[in-house]
Formats: C-alpha cells, structure tokens, sequence
C-alpha cells in the first residue's frame, strides 16, 4: 500500500530497509511498480527508507500516476546464467509482512 507520495522531489519509490530486506532489493535498484487499484505501472529505483514504519513512498514524475492509498505489485528482475529463486512478499493494508516465499 502506498503511504504517501511527492511530486515535488526527483523520483523514485521509498521502501523502508526491513521490507528491502526481507524482499532481497537493494538500494538504487530499477523496479516496476504496478498499480493493482489503477493499473497504472512505472519503472523507478528504490530508495531506503527507515525501517519498521511500513511507509512505502511515490516521489517526483511517478507521483502523477501512482498516489497514495493504492495498492502495488513492486517487481524486481535480475538475469543470471543460473536458476535463481525468487522472492515473494505479501503484505497487509499497513505493509507488514504477511507471507513471505521462495
């Protein structure tokens, strides 16, 4: 769920360490973010934000299509020579963790 967004900064998607952390992101990393209640989608980076506060955060540009109170799919892809596994998160109306798989 998006908590908030501002328009007025240089972009990206504020997503707090814990939740980086558990989903495997990394700071700085291209995303795809889906709007599940608009359809809207965009690509961004990430940007870490304090951890255990659930605040996920649309900035700059993106801002426009993706505000807050909607829910998102944030997807991350890497290419590898090798299988990898991924990472799944689902999170409640207030971003905690609900399931996490791989």
């Amino acid at each position: 769920m998006v908590t908030g967004s501002d328009v007025d900064y240089e972009g990206s998607i504020e997503i707090p360490t814990d939740l980086m952390e558990a989903a495997d992101l990394w700071a700085g990393e291209k995303v795809l973010v889906a709007s599940i209640t608009t359809g809207a989608r965009l690509e961004t980076y990430i940007l870490p934000g304090k951890p255990g506060t659930g605040h996920i955060m649309i900035n700059g540009g993106a801002a426009h299509l993706i505000k807050a109170g909607e829910r998102v799919a944030i997807m991350a892809f890497a290419l590898s020579d090798s299988p990898i596994d991924s990472t799944n998160l689902l999170l409640d109306d207030q971003n905690n963790i609900i399931r996490v798989s791989r």
